[in-house]
């Protein structure tokens, strides 16, 4: 399936150690805003933490690979089973890529 085209305008992290300097500046290279939230709101992350959760309880805890290759192999596939494939309760039942196709028409 091919994916749709869509121009990231802005990110927004934490202020975790992964989000610092070297990042921050790649983003904004490539011409996206990067902005963090505010410090101890973690309630202004809800939709990435469960994200997490849902890839924590439904891919890490069952996964067994033999190499990085393998790995990234899996993980492909994970991403493409949990945007196309995987109902969402947060879109009444439908695949992030069904409610996002339905805003863009």
């Amino acid at each position: 399936m091919r994916r749709p085209h869509i121009r990231i305008q802005q990110i927004r992290t934490d202020r975790g150690h992964e989000f610092q300097a070297q990042f921050h500046w790649h983003v904004e290279d490539l011409g996206i805003r990067h902005v963090y939230i505010k410090a101890r709101t973690p309630q202004l992350n809800g939709k990435v933490e469960r994200s997490h959760r849902s890839d924590q309880d439904e891919f890490y805890h069952l996964l067994s690979y033999k190499d990085d290759r393998d790995l990234h192999i899996k993980l492909a596939e994970w991403e493409q089973f949990y945007n196309f494939s995987r109902p969402h309760g947060a879109h009444l039942g439908k695949t992030p890529y069904e409610a996002m196709r339905e805003k863009l028409l």
